[in-house]
């Protein structure tokens, strides 16, 4: 099955709010709302609405999902059209994007909104057929669903800049959470196998104690309670190894990136994603692999350029990937 249900992944909800920014020791941008108040709202709706997720039902042989990163949306959007259209255009189950996906004006986000909400109106209209006003029915397996009911599946992590100059109230009235997972069902349904997401807030440079504290706790492995694990993939947008000598080194204090790493080992992650420092790189260590992603924005990279990353997923559950060349570029200034 080449599509997920839209029962599956549900929007989390938070209620939010914003303070002054503030730079961190690390020199990393930071709002008022920090860290660990991001994940007390994300925890508040993951523990009273887990249970709709886990009860989703979604099965595949075989998927595929799209990753970008760092994409610092302004009035410009046809990289961010280009990603999306790339991930319609290939039947990729779901896009996933590692942070800083907008620069914090209400200007821009209206831009973003208008531009995701274009591609969800194209999503509805190549994988559901329309009943009425009201009402739209899945091609895959005639499930009938309302359109407000209908996910576009669409699944970034937060990044430092969206949270600058109080924007998380922006970036959080469009994705509303910052610390979730899900599963994908895979195989055969009697074998209970499950392929399972991650998506860690590392915005602020560090994931915070209270992150840490529900990681511990086991609140992110509610979604596989039950069910065997066969892959594991984790997103974040900080970035945890240097690309090169030129580049700057992770955020992340000494000790939580050493504790990041263990528990990559300890889910068994087999790829984990990250953005930040607008440079492509590549590093296994213990087991996992390690993808940094260069940044897709048209400012940062006005030339033409391979700043995706699809990851392809087979029936026996191997797992590939390849960087995805972007096309478009933006006129040059006069």
């Amino acid at each position: 099955m080449k599509h997920i249900l839209q029962t599956t992944l549900l929007a989390l909800l938070v209620l939010l709010s914003v303070a002054c920014d503030k730079v961190s020791p690390q020199g990393v941008l930071m709002a008022g709302t920090a860290v660990d108040d991001r994940v007390k709202m994300s925890e508040l709706y993951f523990r009273q609405h887990k249970q709709e997720i886990i009860e989703g039902t979604a099965y595949a042989e075989s998927y595929s999902f799209l990753i970008g990163a760092d994409s610092h949306v302004t009035t410009d959007t046809m990289r961010m059209a280009e990603y999306f259209q790339n991930g319609l255009d290939n039947d990729d189950m779901f896009w996933a994007h590692l942070g800083d996906i907008a620069d914090t004006k209400p200007e821009y986000y209206i831009h973003l909104a208008n531009t995701i909400e274009t591609f969800k109106d194209m999503y509805i209209d190549k994988y559901f057929d329309r009943i009425n006003d009201f009402v739209y029915r899945s091609k895959e397996n005639g499930e009938e669903f309302y359109r407000d009911e209908i996910v576009f599946p669409f699944f970034p992590v937060v990044g430092n800049h969206d949270i600058t100059h109080n924007g998380w109230a922006l970036w959080a009235d469009l994705f509303h959470t910052s610390f979730y997972s899900f599963v994908i069902h895979v195989g055969d349904p009697d074998k209970k196998e499950v392929d399972v997401f991650f998506f860690l807030d590392s915005a602020s440079g560090t994931l915070g104690a209270k992150q840490i504290e529900l990681i511990e706790e086991g609140l992110l492995d509610t979604v596989i309670k039950g069910f065997n694990v066969r892959n594991a993939f984790a997103f974040t947008h900080t970035n945890l190894f240097r690309p090169n000598f030129m580049q700057f080194a992770s955020t992340f204090p000494r000790e939580e990136l050493y504790y990041l790493i263990d528990q990559f080992n300890e889910w068994s992650i087999d790829y984990a994603f990250c953005g930040h420092v607008h440079a492509w790189d590549e590093h296994t260590f213990g087991g996992c692999k390690y993808l940094t992603l260069d940044s897709m924005c048209e400012a940062n990279n006005p030339k033409a350029g391979d700043y995706l990353v699809r990851v392809k997923v087979a029936e026996d559950g191997t797992i590939s990937w390849e960087k995805v060349h972007m096309a478009y570029e933006p006129p040059a200034k006069k």
